[in-house]
């Protein structure tokens, strides 16, 4: 063999060493971008796993272990997803798919009848079956992520990939779609005021009812981070706005006199009465019928699919919420 020979097969080693690693690299490189491109979301954190059925739910105390993270699937030009069963379905159902479960953001504070433990231990609740049915369309496990201690904190969650979803009596609000999108309204509530009757009487000085509420200026109540906190600095910009941690602490204020009243929605106010009806004798409401809370399902922004699936799903459905239904649901 020649030196020019012996040169020459020297340096196509070399090239050789040198270009694995960097074939390697670009392998890895597109490995990864094609998982993203199928729709891999990791989700994490949750306490509460159940089987996607339509009976109450049993909820561990322990929180469940993380989701396991979705095999690859092969994303293809038309932008659908290629699933283990031979079904094409776009990358955020996708998502769901092929990790077997979907996750549900839910405030960890119960909230009859949406979502509670009943008298048996059950995890049960009007939402809880709303997540359900939507489980068992998708042909998944459902969980729940009750790490939020506040209504806002449920919307950070999903927002921050913690949840596929947000259900938990979530009002749909301008300040959180900045952050994440809504389903169109599955139940609609007009807004309500509870006032303390002698604070309002020594408050209105004779004046109509009508012109005292438009121009409201005495305190009102409300629970710290919801969104009756956001329509409250809106409503009665006269107000002083007293935030309390929870709705109970704005009640037990308002009974004792230190606020004039308290706000939230119509079915919450009506529940207060519902279970002692004597408070009327201290207490008297008034519903604001020109003003409407609309609760619907949370979806993060990039999932524009499954938002037109919840959409649909909510179409759907033969049973509609009102606030009658509502109320009823209480006494089962």
């Amino acid at each position: 063999m020649s030196n020019n020979t012996r040169q020459l097969t020297g340096m196509h080693v070399a090239l050789r060493r040198l270009a694995l690693p960097a074939l390697l690299a670009f392998a890895g490189l597109c490995a990864s971008s094609a998982a993203g491109a199928a729709g891999e979301r990791p989700v994490a954190q949750g306490v509460l796993t159940a089987a996607a059925v339509a009976a109450p739910v049993a909820a561990p105390a322990a929180p469940a272990a993380d989701a396991p993270a979705a095999p690859p699937a092969p994303v293809l030009t038309n932008g659908l997803v290629r699933v283990p069963d031979g079904r094409l379905l776009a990358p955020d159902i996708a998502r769901i798919v092929m990790r077997g479960e979907l996750v549900v953001a839910m405030l960890k504070v119960d909230t009859p009848p949406f979502f509670f433990f009943d008298d048996s231990g059950q995890w049960t609740g009007l939402e809880v079956g709303l997540a359900q049915s939507l489980a068992k369309e998708l042909g998944v496990k459902l969980r729940f992520n009750r790490d939020a201690g506040t209504f806002n904190a449920v919307v950070d969650l999903l927002a921050n990939g913690q949840a596929d979803l947000a259900i938990s009596k979530l009002s749909r609000t301008l300040a959180r779609t900045q952050t994440i999108a809504f389903s169109d309204a599955y139940l609609t509530l007009n807004h309500s005021l509870i006032l303390n009757r002698v604070k309002f009487a020594q408050l209105s000085r004779g004046r109509p009812l009508p012109e005292v509420i438009r121009n409201f200026d005495g305190s009102i109540g409300v629970i710290a981070k919801s969104s009756f906190a956001d329509y409250a600095r809106t409503n009665f910009p006269h107000a002083k706005i007293q935030e309390f941690a929870t709705w109970n602490e704005v009640l037990a204020a308002l009974y004792k006199g230190e606020i004039v009243s308290a706000y939230r929605d119509e079915f919450e106010v009506k529940r207060v009465l519902k279970a002692d009806p004597t408070v009327s004798l201290v207490l008297r409401t008034v519903t604001l019928k020109d003003l409407e809370d609309t609760l619907g399902i949370g979806v993060a922004v990039t999932d524009t699919t499954l938002l037109a699936y919840v959409n649909q799903f909510l179409a759907q459905r033969t049973e509609k919420l009102d606030i009658q239904k509502v109320l009823q649901a209480l006494d089962r």
